[in-house]
Order: structure tokens, then C-alpha cells, then sequence
């Protein structure tokens, strides 16, 4: 955005002009995004949204049908009549005596999928949900642990990106304003590899341990206590050395926007039936951080004194990410979501 404004600056614009019409720009850039997203991309992963039972059924029909050896193949031929007798010499022959074979049947019964299996596949379709239904997913306490983590990633890192601009101008006011925001917007330019890098991990970790879903949720809350402690580290050592301010930043970045994906990859597997009621809820969580720790940012030191402001939102990460941890990451007795 700085670098927006200055250009507007430098075709000839007022400072009052040029900062309106910089906002020109997200706001299209954002709305075509929207329309390529409505125009471009599938309601769901697997097809439309009106379609979504049906998906449900066709994977059932594969485990059932598809997977069955042909019943015709499975047919051998015996020699002889249904109306044969048997030999009155008592010497029958091994092909007399040969049964066909009843792995068909047992082939059969493996690829039936079980009640089980019906009923977890049927739990992960999303459904409208009651008003009363919706009350008891949000207050539940797999969803307070997703809305209050990521109130500390997503959260933390709204109100870090508004100031640390302007903590930069203010530990080495020698950048200048368009220098020290470039700087600062490395911050959020990190999300590129950062936010997906989170989920990724989750799901290796989810998958070298056995399909637990306690394997995602230990990692976000790994990522809560390592971005806390880094943001500790930046408040109490408040660095006036360019190299050590943004090393030090972008360590925390690393794990605050790792938390963010991490978050959601668990996400999917809480309620499965609600899964927008979740999501929606938790990314709440996430504007309503940003809200917060601005309000934090803002009464320290008269909102200058960025450094107590950091180590503060790392103390609050970490106590929350650590008072959480107990909570099971799925509900006990979910059907589906793992």
C-alpha cells in the first residue's frame, strides 16, 4: 500500500488524494477475486453443493459394489448332473467330489460397508442446522478452542501488521515511512508459504501418527507457545538493530501464520455436520483478536510503546494456547471427522 500511494504521489497527487484513491485498489482487486471465485470455483470439493448426499452415496456404492469381484466370474463349473448319482462303487473321483469356491461370499461381506462406515460418512454431510444446534457446536468446547487459538495467530497478527510500521519508524527512524512499511509488509507477504506450510505439517503429522486427530491439535498448539514466546522475546529485547528487529519478527511470523493453517486443518474434523458453523465461527475469533490486541497496542505507553505491547500479546498467547491443550479435539462420541 505504501508503495501504491507513493506512485499515486509521483503522477502528481495531493497526500489527501493519493491515500483516497489508494484504496481504490484492494477494493478491485478483492471484488474480482470474488467474481472469479463465484465464476470459477466448485461449490465444494467434490462437486456441487445440492450434489453433496449424493457424493456420500456414490463412495458407500464403491466400498459395496465396486470393490465385489464379478459374481459371474466367481462361478466354476462341476462336472457331472444335479441329477447324477453317486457312484455305487464308493470310489469317487477328486473332480466329483469338488466344491466351488466361497471366497465370492466372504469377498461379499468385506466390501459391504458396515453400519459403522454408513453412519460416519452420513455425519460428515453438512446439514442446516437448528438454532439450538448451532448454540450447542459453538459453545462446545472443541469450537472455544479453535475461536481462542486462533484469536491469538489470526488476531495477533491483524493488530502486529497495523503497527509494526511504525515500530519500525520508531526503533530506526533513519528507513523513512515507504522503507520502513516494505519492511513491515514482509510480515504479512510471509502468509504466501507460512499459512499453507501450517496446514501441511498438521496433516503429515496427523498422518505419521496414525490418523489422531490429537497430532494436529498438539501442533497448534505448539505453534501458539513458540509465536508467544518469540513475541516475549521481541517485547523485552525491543531491538534497535535493523538485522536483529527482523530476524526476531520474522521468527514469530513463521509460527503465528503456521498456526493459522494448522488451525484449520483440525477445524474440518470438529462436527463435521456444522462445519460452516465452525469455521465461521472461528474465523470470527480471528477479527475479533485483531480487535483486541489493538486495544492492547493502543494503551501502552500511550500507544508508542510497541515493545510492553508485544511481550503482553506473547504472555496471552501462551496462557491461552496452555489453558486449552486439555480439550479433546473432537468431541467424545462425534460420528465422522477423523
Amino acid at each position: 500500500m505504501p508503495a501504491v500511494l507513493d506512485s499515486f504521489v509521483a503522477l502528481g497527487y495531493s497526500d489527501g488524494v493519493a491515500w483516497r484513491l489508494t484504496f481504490v485498489v484492494p477494493l478491485v482487486i478483492t471484488i474480482g477475486t470474488g467474481i472469479l471465485m463465484l465464476l470459477l470455483c466448485p461449490d465444494t470439493p467434490t462437486g456441487k453443493w445440492s450434489e453433496r448426499y449424493l457424493h456420500v452415496e456414490q463412495n458407500l456404492a464403491s466400498q459395496d459394489g465396486d470393490t465385489t469381484p464379478n459374481t459371474m466370474d466367481s462361478i466354476v463349473d462341476v462336472p457331472g448332473n444335479i441329477t447324477d448319482k453317486a457312484s455305487s462303487t464308493g470310489a469317487n473321483s477328486i473332480q466329483d467330489t469338488k466344491e466351488p469356491p466361497k471366497h465370492a461370499d466372504w469377498d461379499q461381506e468385506a466390501a459391504t460397508p458396515s453400519s459403522e462406515t454408513i453412519g460416519a460418512a452420513q455425519g460428515e454431510v453438512v446439514q442446516k442446522p437448528t438454532w439450538s444446534e448451532v448454540a450447542r457446536v459453538v459453545f462446545s468446547p472443541q469450537t472455544t478452542f479453535h475461536v481462542l487459538t486462533y484469536m491469538c495467530s489470526f488476531g495477533g497478527e491483524l493488530a502486529i501488521n497495523a503497527i509494526l510500521g511504525s515500530y519500525y519508524v520508531k526503533n530506526f527512524p533513519w528507513l523513512g515511512q515507504t522503507a520502513a512499511a516494505n519492511w513491515a509488509a514482509m510480515f504479512g507477504f510471509l502468509n504466501v508459504v507460512t499459512r499453507p506450510l501450517g496446514g501441511v505439517v498438521a496433516d503429515i503429522l496427523y498422518q505419521a501418527l496414525g490418523r489422531s486427530a490429537w497430532a494436529k491439535k498438539i501442533w497448534i498448539v505448539a505453534c501458539g507457545c513458540i509465536s508467544g514466546a518469540a513475541l516475549i522475546v521481541v517485547g523485552q529485547v525491543d531491538p534497535h538493530d535493523l538485522s536483529a528487529m527482523v530476524g526476531l519478527v520474522t521468527l514469530a511470523a513463521l509460527f503465528i501464520e503456521a498456526g493459522n493453517g494448522a488451525n484449520f486443518a483440525l477445524v474440518p474434523h470438529v462436527h463435521p455436520h456444522a462445519n460452516g458453523v465452525v469455521s465461521g465461527t472461528t474465523g470470527a475469533g480471528g477479527n475479533l483478536g485483531g480487535v483486541v490486541f489493538a486495544i492492547v497496542f493502543r494503551f501502552m505507553g500511550q500507544g508508542t510503546d510497541y515493545a510492553t505491547a508485544f511481550w503482553v500479546i506473547g504472555v496471552i498467547t501462551i496462557a491461552l494456547n496452555l489453558g486449552l491443550c486439555w480439550v479433546p479435539p473432537v468431541p467424545k462420541g462425534q460420528v465422522g471427522g477423523c
